[in-house]
């Protein structure tokens, strides 16, 4: 059912004719109805005041990663506190898959969201969201690593020992789960779709429960989402051996909708910025206490050179063509 609804979230992510900006001067890997004139690699906000929104009730969400009512309750202080601050009714938009959360911002229904790292580039050149910041500290932002996990007790002990195996991916716009692996998993003498064939989990938690129950040899997942787990109780470290570690990779973004009316969006990103995380909102994100400051230019550069290294863009195309693998 999962599936699904995930293929069905993709096949809403269509072009919209006749909103071209026929005046853009450049758009860059933008779909067609936004302009990035600036070159900064995001929507600019629409010129035409009709076109900006300052919404009555602000919607937001977090990535999918995990079981979207964990977070919906983890972020309750800090919903409550942006709709004190902001002056505007705010809800937690629970969504399933990463497909389903890019979709509500391109089509207007979510108005800043939390998306995990390979889905904000996505993000951002399908539905114009605008990444303005990443959990951390007051010195930096969070990473993570990609993983590959194998049970403890099992055979295997080097990536080339799972050619043949059921290697888990978690989706097709997933940076540690998927896009990562295929940039880096041929360096290290295994390639995804050759060596093994790859098998869509839907979620990251999902790939390690499946690593646990026997359902895949072998998984590639994020660290920080593979550590909250063990953190939560919902597995042991020690049921596991970790095969493989990548260089740190930024963790979720957190991005506004490029239609923001922009004094609007500016009072809102100081409630996001001004706030200081809970105690259990540290426990639940491995000790961050604010959203830290970024750009997309800047701290997605390395993430854009992944997939590009891997002859891959976050486009349309690429969205698309990695959707058609996992319908197969």
């Amino acid at each position: 059912m999962r599936l699904i609804n995930y293929l069905a979230g993709l096949a809403l992510l269509t072009p919209q004719l006749g909103l071209a900006q026929d005046t853009c001067t450049n758009r860059g890997d933008l779909d067609n109805q936004y302009c990035d004139a600036n070159k900064d690699l995001v929507a600019d906000t629409p010129t035409a005041p009709a076109k900006q929104k300052t919404p009555n009730t602000l919607v937001f969400t977090y990535t999918p990663v995990e079981d979207p009512a964990v977070y919906e309750k983890i972020f309750k202080p800090f919903t409550e506190h942006l709709a004190q601050c902001t002056a505007k009714r705010v809800v937690f938009f629970q969504v399933q898959s990463n497909a389903a959360e890019i979709e509500a911002m391109r089509a207007g229904r979510l108005h800043v969201a939390g998306f995990s790292t390979g889905p904000t580039a996505f993000a951002v050149n399908i539905a114009g969201a605008v990444p303005f910041g990443i959990k951390g500290y007051a010195d930096h932002y969070q990473g993570y690593n990609l993983m590959v996990i194998v049970k403890k007790e099992s055979a295997f002990h080097k990536l080339t020992d799972l050619k043949n195996k059921k290697l888990a991916h978690t989706s097709p716009s997933s940076n540690s789960g998927h896009m990562a692996p295929l940039a880096l998993f041929p360096k290290e003498g295994l390639t995804p779709d050759k060596d093994y064939k790859v098998i869509f989990s839907g979620k990251h938690d999902q790939s390690v429960l499946g690593v646990r129950s026997g359902d895949y040899d072998a998984a590639a997942v994020a660290s920080d989402v593979f550590e909250r787990m063990v953190h939560r109780g919902e597995v042991r470290e020690d049921e596991f051996r970790v095969l493989y570690r990548s260089a740190k990779f930024p963790t979720s973004s957190f991005a506004y909708a490029h239609d923001l009316e922009p004094k609007f969006r500016d009072r809102m990103l100081k409630c996001f910025y001004d706030y200081r995380f809970t105690g259990e909102m540290q426990k639940a994100f491995d000790g961050a206490d604010r959203f830290y400051p970024i750009t997309y230019q800047k701290d997605y550069a390395l993430v854009r050179e992944v997939a590009e290294s891997a002859g891959e863009k976050f486009n349309r195309a690429a969205y698309e063509r990695e959707a058609a693998k996992a319908k197969k």
